[in-house]
């Protein structure tokens, strides 16, 4: 992945997330930020707005992503969330 600083995001692991692969794979499989927000067990879809686009880093919100497919290499997870991948 090209690591390309998002201006509008925060620090850490989220500063570098491209939010247009991610709404891009959303738009493919028909998943709304509703769907998400139910997945991941939070009210508001704000928090996955935000961190989609790097403003946050809901760990919730990227383990839902995950958890509904979204490939690990366009969602910029923190160290911690990462998995380990074998050859």
């Amino acid at each position: 992945m090209n690591a390309v600083a998002n201006p509008f995001a925060s620090v850490g692991a989220g500063r570098d997330r491209n939010p247009w692969p991610i709404k891009e794979w959303m738009d493919f499989h028909g998943i709304r930020q509703a769907d998400i927000a139910i997945k991941a067990g939070i009210k508001g879809h704000s928090v996955v707005s935000r961190t989609i686009h790097g403003g946050a880093n809901n760990k919730k919100v990227l383990g839902a992503l995950r958890d509904l497919g979204c490939p690990e290499n366009i969602l910029s997870l923190p160290e911690e969330m990462k998995t380990e991948q074998t050859s």
